[in-house]
């Protein structure tokens, strides 16, 4: 069986070297390339790897189904794996993932459990892991992505589960985490909002805020991930409120619009 493994990537110079190293072990690699203006190409071209580029220019993070299926369509193999830029396959998980492909399996698809990295730190806590993720596909039972802000994957029969960690690198900074902010909230107040959410009042904020707290850190023990569980609770938290606040911001301006 050839395996196909397809990468999404932005502007992630700083992290696609590594991510394509460890992707090596495939008859062939799509580096699907949404709206990068970096090197990240020219990275991923001077590795003398298997790699096909596909390039897309589109509203910034908002088509992720759409990125998956570019990448869906220019590949060629029996199975399909999806990696993000941040993301890293061990030995072990390769060596799973080339026998399970290999042998007379028993499922038409995959979950991987994820080890989640915060600011540098493996994290275990706040539901951070096993973190499944649907990713390995037998194509011939596969059709692609659909949904906008959760994309799910169209796939026939029962789903399998690895056993190995795929590594994750995700909020390596600050800065970054509050990028993903910006764009995460946008889109899930959207999503909220064409939903028909019931209108935001005061006492939604501190409610959302600190239901969000007690979930992450008392319940699912995040504290004892130190500073960085501290610090990803805190973070959380805000980005509720930030989603309630901009859905606030649409349903006002929508009731003002419609006023007019």
């Amino acid at each position: 069986m050839k395996l196909s493994i397809i990468v999404l990537a932005g502007n992630e110079a700083e992290v696609i070297k590594d991510c394509l190293k460890s992707a090596a072990f495939a008859d062939e690699i799509i580096l699907v390339l949404a709206n990068s203006t970096d090197n990240t190409k020219k990275i991923a071209k001077s590795l003398k790897l298997p790699i096909k580029i596909v390039e897309t220019f589109d509203e910034y993070n908002k088509n992720f189904s759409k990125w998956r299926n570019l990448g869906y369509k220019a590949a060629s193999s029996d199975w399909l794996l999806y990696l993000d830029a941040d993301e890293r396959i061990t030995q072990e998980l390769k060596n799973e993932i080339l026998l399970t492909i290999n042998s007379n399996q028993l499922f038409n698809y995959y979950a991987i459990p994820r080890a989640n990295h915060f600011l540098g730190k493996r994290v275990r806590y706040g539901g951070s892991y096993p973190d499944y993720v649907k990713r390995l596909y037998y194509k011939k039972y596969f059709s692609g992505y659909q949904g906008y802000l959760h994309e799910e994957p169209i796939v026939k029969g029962e789903i399998g589960y690895l056993k190995n960690d795929l590594l994750h690198f995700t909020h390596r900074s600050l800065n970054s985490m509050l990028q993903k902010t910006l764009v995460w909230t946008d889109m899930e107040a959207e999503a909220l909002f064409k939903d028909a959410h019931p209108p935001v009042y005061w006492w939604r904020f501190p409610r959302m805020m600190a239901t969000k707290v007690w979930q992450r850190l008392i319940k699912e023990q995040m504290w004892r991930d130190g500073i960085v569980g501290w610090i990803s609770v805190i973070f959380e938290s805000f980005d509720t409120f930030i989603i309630y606040a901009k859905l606030w911001e649409k349903q006002v301006y929508d009731s003002k619009s419609r006023h007019l």
